[in-house]
């Protein structure tokens, strides 16, 4: 391949690819998807999306279909948000799940002028005070990334979650390197901390990726039940006008890279 070939090569690799091509942050927008698994039974897939924000407004969604046998459970779940000085302040949320079973949904508004928030989960409405430090529980992740770039060390968080108010407390397990399928990551280990030992769910984050969740792992009485593993993502990155050249593009596309440059 001549030379300036090679140059158009990477110049389309620096548009198309996935690769990271400058910082990001916990809102940067971003796609992930991942597999579900029950044990090692395969259940189905799932997947998270922050979009681009409008204005001071931010959308996240979170979809997933699994099943097993005769089994199936399809969850479409939305969060809005706004952002204020590194903390994130909710909106709207609300579930739709589908499948075997009763169907439910909940809706929640976080209605900050009238000091109440609304509940309405399946047929029970509720309402609590409102609270600069309630959360609904899907936004709830990009909270706690945002606190892990910020190096917070009180990892505890309140959320509205079918019609209660709950309470969860993380801690740092330590450094682990996680091997998956989708590539190796090196990441900071966290478990959920609970009164009893009977019921354990630790959880894996990659730093390099502003801390986006590579695994998720559930254990009931010592047995594992849930296991959630990273497949793919993409940050939506926009190029910005000091952007590297072609040459520095090509040189960055054939370095040696392990899990997605160190992920």
């Amino acid at each position: 391949m001549s030379r300036k070939s090679s140059i158009i090569f990477a110049v389309s690799l620096l548009f198309t690819s996935n690769i990271v091509i400058a910082d990001t942050t916990p809102l940067t927008p971003h796609t992930a998807e991942y597999q579900v698994n029950y044990g090692s039974i395969e259940l189905g897939r799932a997947r998270y999306i922050l979009a681009a924000p409008e204005g001071d407004q931010f959308r996240y969604r979170f979809d997933s279909d699994v099943s097993l046998l005769m089994l199936s459970d399809q969850r479409h779940i939305r969060s809005e948000f706004t952002l204020d000085d590194n903390q994130l302040i909710p909106m709207r949320y609300s579930v739709e799940r589908t499948g075997t079973g009763p169907n439910f949904r909940e809706q929640i508004a976080f209605a900050k002028g009238q000091n109440i928030v609304h509940s309405r989960y399946k047929d029970e409405r509720a309402k609590f005070p409102y609270d600069e430090q309630l959360f609904d529980p899907l936004m709830v992740q990009l909270q706690f990334r945002l606190d892990m770039v910020a190096e917070k060390e009180e990892l505890h968080y309140t959320m509205v979650k079918e019609g209660e108010i709950d309470d969860y407390g993380f801690k740092i397990v330590g450094k682990e390197r996680v091997n998956i399928e989708s590539g190796s990551y090196q990441t900071i280990k966290f478990e959920v901390k609970r009164d009893s030992t009977k019921r354990q769910t630790f959880f894996w984050m990659a730093p390099k990726l502003s801390y986006l969740p590579i695994r998720l792992t559930h254990f009931e009485k010592g047995s594992k039940q849930l296991d959630i593993t990273l497949l793919n993502y993409k940050f939506e990155q926009e190029i910005a006008p000091t952007a590297a050249t072609p040459e520095q593009a090509l040189t960055e596309m054939t370095k040696p890279q392990d899990e997605g440059a160190d992920n």
